[in-house]
């Protein structure tokens, strides 16, 4: 027996297989683990509706308030400035100021301005309400990717169905406690406006109606503790969420959880010019309607920090500031439909994967022995190789493991034995020709190479596509059958081969051809 690099790289792989395997198959605490997905170990899954038609009138209420405060800045004097559904409209009282104002305006992308006699109205194109809401609807998947990314879900499917629908799998909720409060983080607008309260009627907001306070441009919010108290504010916020950059949770003084936030560089200069102007006043933190806290404003506040205060437990802080941080969603969602499935259901799921694995396995290691005798005991060890390799590459990125995941790795083991039989039975052909052993080992894999490229070249190819254009458990299909198919070219072409030129010399010295490959001669 000789040793070669084929033999050397094939050890070198079966030792990384069973390494990166092992914490996966005997689930210790150490290492990188498989993880299991919603059908093998029960879960959430919801489908969710989007109403993008909020979207529109968040981008409406947003223009209104970047010339409110763009007006301000620059000594503009406006009056009149209201906004609805179709667009903002204001009154500029100084003909000189037009051109600045106009100016402006022509830089806020996608929308429409029209001028009666210094009464400006701007609008959003119709490409534009469209691509609002196809952004919301982008936008709220990548935001609810994210807060359930630092909610520690492992692996969670967030996905478009349609043209409005979201797809959520979230595989490990297991009591009805953490349902709820995935729901409840996925729902949350988390939307932070920083409004000025109306100190001029205020003290009157007990007695007025919704459409009193529209007539002078302010909204009705109820207290965030006590919803009987309300607060007088401006419609129109002075800065929103879009300006936040970062959100974690503190303590005050006594002890309680808060909200520490801060802004960029826009939003920080904003709230220092509202503060400084507003010395005195009242500046009401507004999360998603409600009024958490509305402080005096004792003195310009520089830095673009604050702080949200409520009555809250930490746990409940933490997923308001993981709300905050992955941003407000541009429009709410509902839930459209929704499973439970239970761990008992995955437990099956598994059981009935394993017992078809396993009888698969079995099965095709008792006729390769039976066919191809010692030929078909090195196609097994190929064939055990290319699992323990399979197993470990999964471990150690820490994919998830999904019932057509299962299904996949099935699926190798008869794809890595093929290419075991493409090579035996050229082997075989060649010694029947009479060719010495050498010559039918190297010919045989030579005349094998091509048919086997080809067939894993053209799978491989079908599961990139299954995988780049699938969602979930397609995808976990298309991982499986590529590592597969990677690990069996590996094991097949490069290990068996090593394994048949260590072994050339003992095989042909024997001269039993039907011992080696199960033929006479």
């Amino acid at each position: 027996m000789k040793l070669n690099y084929r033999i050397v790289i094939f050890a070198l792989a079966i030792i990384f297989g069973v390494s990166f395997s092992m914490p996966s198959l005997l689930q210790t605490e150490d290492g990188k683990k498989i993880t299991l997905g919603l059908d093998l170990q029960g879960g959430l899954h919801m489908l969710l509706g989007v109403k993008t038609e909020e979207a529109t009138k968040s981008r409406i209420k947003s223009i209104a308030a970047s010339v409110k405060h763009f007006a301000e800045r620059n000594d503009i004097l406006i009056d009149g400035l209201t906004f609805d559904e179709t667009g903002v409209k204001f009154e500029l009282l100084d003909n000189d100021d037009f051109p600045k104002m106009q100016e402006y305006l022509k830089g806020i992308e996608g929308t429409v301005v029209q001028d009666n006699n210094l009464i400006v109205s701007v609008s959003l194109t119709q490409e534009e309400v469209k691509k609002t809401e196809k952004q919301a609807v982008d936008q709220a998947i990548e935001t609810i990717r994210n807060r359930l990314d630092q909610f520690g879900l492992s692996e969670p499917v967030v996905a478009r169905q349609g043209a409005e629908k979201i797809l959520v799998q979230l595989a490990g909720i297991k009591t009805q406690a953490e349902e709820q409060r995935a729901r409840e983080l996925i729902s949350r607008a988390a939307k932070l406006e920083l409004m000025a309260v109306d100190e001029a009627r205020d003290a009157r907001v007990s007695v007025m109606s919704e459409s009193d306070a529209a007539a002078y441009g302010d909204i009705i919010l109820p207290d965030a503790k006590n919803p009987e108290h309300k607060y007088l504010v401006h419609e129109i916020p002075i800065l929103d969420g879009g300006m936040l950059t970062n959100a974690s949770v503190g303590f005050d003084k006594n002890n309680r959880p808060v909200i520490n936030f801060t802004l960029n560089a826009e939003g920080a200069e904003i709230f220092g010019d509202f503060t400084g102007a507003n010395v005195g006043k009242r500046l009401a933190i507004v999360l998603d309607g409600k009024v958490f806290s509305a402080p005096n404003i004792n003195e310009r506040i520089g830095g673009g920090s604050g702080q949200i205060s409520g009555d809250y437990t930490v746990v409940e802080a933490k997923d308001l500031a993981i709300a905050l941080r992955s941003g407000a969603l541009l429009a709410p969602i509902y839930l459209m439909e929704k499973r439970s499935v239970g761990p008992s259901l995955g437990a099956d799921s598994i059981r009935a994967s394993m017992v078809a694995l396993t009888g698969g396995f079995v099965l095709v290691i008792f006729f390769m022995m039976f066919y191809y005798r010692l030929a078909g005991v090195i196609a097994n060890i190929a064939l055990i190789a290319n699992l323990f390799i399979l197993l470990a590459v999964m471990s150690l990125f820490g994919a998830t493991l999904t019932l057509p995941g299962m299904a996949g790795i099935v699926l190798t083991v008869g794809m890595a034995v093929d290419a075991n039989v493409i090579i035996s039975e050229r082997i075989r052909e060649l010694i029947y020709e009479g060719k010495s052993m050498h010559k039918a080992i190297e010919d045989g894999y030579a005349n094998a190479m091509r048919a086997i490229l080809d067939a894993n070249i053209t799978t491989l190819i079908a599961s990139v596509v299954l995988y780049a254009y699938g969602t979930g458990a397609i995808k976990g299909f298309a991982i499986t059958m590529s590592i597969g198919i990677l690990a069996s070219m590996l094991t097949a072409i490069l290990g068996t081969h090593g394994i048949y030129q260590m072994l050339e010399n003992k095989i042909a010295k024997s001269k039993n051809n039907k011992l080696w490959f199960g033929i006479k001669g």
